[in-house]
């Protein structure tokens, strides 16, 4: 019954929070102005992705307050969630050491961990798999890496609130689809939060979603497919799938920048997507085949794990090919030219 009313709310909320903070940026210069680094061409108003930060904190203290949800989850994806978003603001308005951003990225990470109760077994090749202390620490690196390469990846308009909605709108239906209701809620609840501000960043975007936004999405989506292996060990793999677009993406450039020496902290438009864009002349067709890889390739695999008992890793392989092969269509890494 909440979920009746909790998630045209929390639609409403995001969506009306987005206008208020366009009208805050532009009243206080928070515009991302174009520079030989940026994939836009129009200064534009930032930050508007605390809506969807704000909205959602809001209903998780709805829910610990009905009792519906394990208050152990919702402490972590908020507690965690607040604290990137915090950090994502401020570097917003400033400029926060990248040293310091890390520590607190881990720290969120730390947090996110503890509540949930560090990385449970895994399900490898039919096995189970506890790696114990070593899982917590890449648990941790899981989670700074999701949310730093979120960042990276929201860089056109309205891609990252497409990857999420996509991925948490699917991964809803495998719950359900496999008896788990419950799971399901918050993954809903976060597709309503960033749908509202969608609406405001669809392209062509009049305000973009900010370090705040972006972050805080990478790590609870990251939260999430953690509590899910502790849920169903498979829908780790499943969660793992669905974001695939973003994974392969960043992750594929990095390592490619990372081996011809490139400085990976400095901004650069050098992924598969920002040439995709460049190749194409407008983002929307980037961001609607993102959205439409997510539910015609990645959704179909993650469900063969999730119902036909496809296993995890193999699915993952499966899913992944075709992405890698993109990036490389696509010169991910490449010298930008």
């Amino acid at each position: 019954m909440m979920l009746l009313w909790s998630l045209p709310a929390v639609l409403i909320m995001s969506l009306l929070m987005t206008a208020v903070l366009r009208r805050y940026a532009l009243a206080r210069s928070v515009i991302d102005v174009p520079n030989a680094r940026s994939s836009h061409t129009v200064p534009t108003p930032r930050g508007g992705g605390v809506a969807i930060v704000l909205s959602f904190l809001l209903v998780l203290v709805a829910l610990m307050l009905s009792g519906d949800q394990h208050i152990s989850t919702l402490v972590a994806l908020g507690g965690g969630g607040a604290l990137i978003a915090i950090i994502g603001f401020m570097d917003d308005h400033g400029h926060i050491a990248a040293r310091w951003r890390l520590l607190g990225h881990f720290l969120a990470a730390a947090w996110v961990l503890a509540w949930l109760g560090g990385l449970p077994p895994l399900t490898l090749l039919g096995m189970s798999l506890d790696l114990g202390w070593v899982g917590g620490l890449l648990a941790a690196v899981y989670l700074v890496w999701l949310l730093n390469l979120y960042n990276f990846m929201d860089g056109i308009d309205g891609i990252a609130s497409i990857e999420a909605i996509t991925a948490c709108l699917s991964v809803a239906l495998l719950y359900w689809l496999t008896g788990l209701n419950g799971p399901a809620i918050p993954p809903l609840l976060l597709a309503a939060a960033v749908a509202g501000f969608l609406y405001w960043n669809f392209p062509p975007a009049k305000i973009f979603m900010g370090d705040a936004g972006s972050g805080f999405i990478g790590i609870v989506l990251g939260g999430l497919s953690l509590q899910a292996a502790w849920v169903s060990p498979p829908m780790f793999w499943c969660w793992l799938i669905l974001l695939g677009v973003f994974i392969v993406d960043a992750t594929y450039t990095l390592v490619r920048r990372l081996l011809r020496g490139d400085k990976v902290y400095e901004a650069h438009r050098s992924h598969a997507y920002q040439f995709a864009s460049r190749k194409h002349g407008k983002h929307l067709p980037v961001t609607l085949g993102v959205a439409a890889l997510n539910l015609f390739w990645l959704l179909p695999v993650a469900f063969c794990v999730a119902r036909l008992g496809l296993d995890g890793a193999l699915g993952l392989v499966i899913a992944y090919i075709p992405l890698i092969t993109l990036a490389v269509r696509y010169r991910a890494g490449d010298l930008e030219g």
